[in-house]
């Protein structure tokens, strides 16, 4: 094979959508799966994840208005915003890839702007999206999207607020992103549908 053809193949292999994306260490310091999270923590139980209390954090169910399921969970800590959602995904194929194509979309189509950098879970999206303020305009939000894909599921977070710009503080919601631990189950599920979430048995804040 020549050289040039060993650089295209490079190419098509380091742009494949289809591949999983996540930290070479993720087994050993997560975003875990339910097998590799240790016992005897005292996880919060939501169903398809789990979160580990820490100080200063507070946790939100975010709730869809028409089927009243909760399809978020948000989670308020070190001056910044984390909402995180867990996926059903392939065995051997990864989600991340082609999901930033999508919300790369759905910026644009919103009339922000987005780009593509390296991040420490990988492959992320910084956004510009525009919201409308209290005084009825519009401003632009500053948004992270991280993705992880683990075993047969995917678990994608947005990042807002501090986090989102601020070197001190995105380290510690990287850490938050990083505890959580995914409960796939048994249960044969579509790839892309939310794996279920649940009210906590523990208070919603820590």
């Amino acid at each position: 094979m020549s050289d040039e053809n060993e650089a295209i193949e490079a190419e098509e292999v380091a742009y494949d959508p289809t591949a999983k994306s996540a930290p070479a260490d993720r087994a050993q310091n997560g975003p875990f799966d339910e097998s590799e999270a240790n016992p005897v923590r005292p996880y919060i139980d939501l169903g398809g994840l789990k979160v580990l209390p820490r100080e200063g954090l507070n946790l939100r169910l975010e709730v869809e208005d028409k089927s009243k399921r909760i399809v978020a969970i948000g989670l308020d800590y070190a001056g910044s915003t984390l909402q995180v959602q867990p996926f059903a995904a392939p065995r051997t194929t990864g989600l991340w890839g082609e999901t930033r194509e999508q919300i790369r979309e759905q910026v644009r189509q919103q009339g922000g702007r987005v780009e593509e950098r390296g991040g420490p879970f990988g492959p992320e999206l910084l956004a510009e999206v525009p919201t409308a303020d209290a005084s009825g305009g519009s401003s632009m939000r500053l948004a992270r999207f991280v993705g992880v894909d683990g075993p047969r599921w995917f678990l994608r977070g947005v990042i807002g607020g501090a986090a989102a710009s601020d070197p001190a503080a995105a380290e510690q919601v990287e850490d938050l992103f990083r505890s959580l631990v995914v409960v796939r189950g048994g249960n044969p599920m579509p790839p892309r549908d939310l794996i279920p979430l649940k009210m906590p048995q523990a208070p919603g804040t820590a």
